[in-house]
């Protein structure tokens, strides 16, 4: 259950191993990273998330490492990356399977260095950051595929999380459904004290391709055109 994995989460939280959260689009990778860094010795430190996904391969290395004063064409003046922000924090890697391999090898030298140096320098900036990555692929596959670096996944997958789908776990549902309730009705103005349960029978055999995602937006309609204390 999904409170199983935030006890879990909890528990790993103390220590400053890396962690590899693994599930579908859309199951609370990103919520299950916040819970680590907010129940772990870094949690008054920064939390940077980082979404690999949105960024090509020069715009990630900038991104991460930072950029001096003229290093590419745009970088108009210096910027501290992620990491640097990060410092004494947590850095979450969001979809880090989608990195191209080049890039994969100068993050692992980062990572098994604990240094960097920006884009354009040659000074070596030392950092002190967790990192936590998700992935909504089947990594080990990626790595037998040759598509991950496997020295990678090693180095980032000290304790490995994996969400299991919302399909699977209908018994997280009242719980979810309850907690989307108590964070919208407000907005919307409406009171809910009770849950269809023809709703809750057609929920519990729909197998929620979006996940947690799909659901809350599922409930947010709900409320916005339902009425009354029931909600259908």
């Amino acid at each position: 259950s999904l409170m199983q994995t935030v006890n879990l989460a909890k528990k790993i939280a103390g220590s400053c191993v890396p962690v590899l959260i693994s599930g579908e689009s859309g199951t609370g990778k990103e919520l299950i990273s916040y819970v680590v860094h907010h129940n772990s010795t870094r949690s008054q430190g920064p939390f940077v998330k980082v979404n690999c996904v949105a960024l090509s391969e020069t715009l990630l290395e900038s991104e991460l490492f930072g950029h001096e004063k003229g290093s590419f064409t745009g970088a108009f003046s210096q910027r501290k990356g992620r990491f640097e922000t990060a410092h004494c924090g947590t850095l979450l890697l969001d979809e880090i399977s989608e990195t191209p391999l080049r890039f994969q090898a100068k993050l692992l030298r980062v990572l098994e260095q604990q240094d960097l140096q920006r884009v354009g320098s040659n000074d070596n900036i030392k950092i002190d950051v967790r990192i936590i990555s998700t992935t909504n692929k089947d990594l080990p596959r990626e790595v037998a595929e040759g598509k991950f670096r496997q020295d990678l996944y090693y180095r980032l997958c000290g304790i490995r999380l994996v969400i299991a789908p919302l399909r699977q776990r209908a018994e997280d549902l009242p719980d979810l459904i309850w907690h989307f309730v108590n964070l919208y009705a407000g907005q919307v103005h409406r009171r809910i004290n009770r849950l269809d349960p023809a709703m809750m029978e057609l929920f519990t055999k729909y197998h929620w391709p979006g996940n947690i995602r799909q659901l809350r937006n599922v409930i947010l309609t709900s409320l916005i055109l339902g009425i009354g204390e029931t909600l259908a």
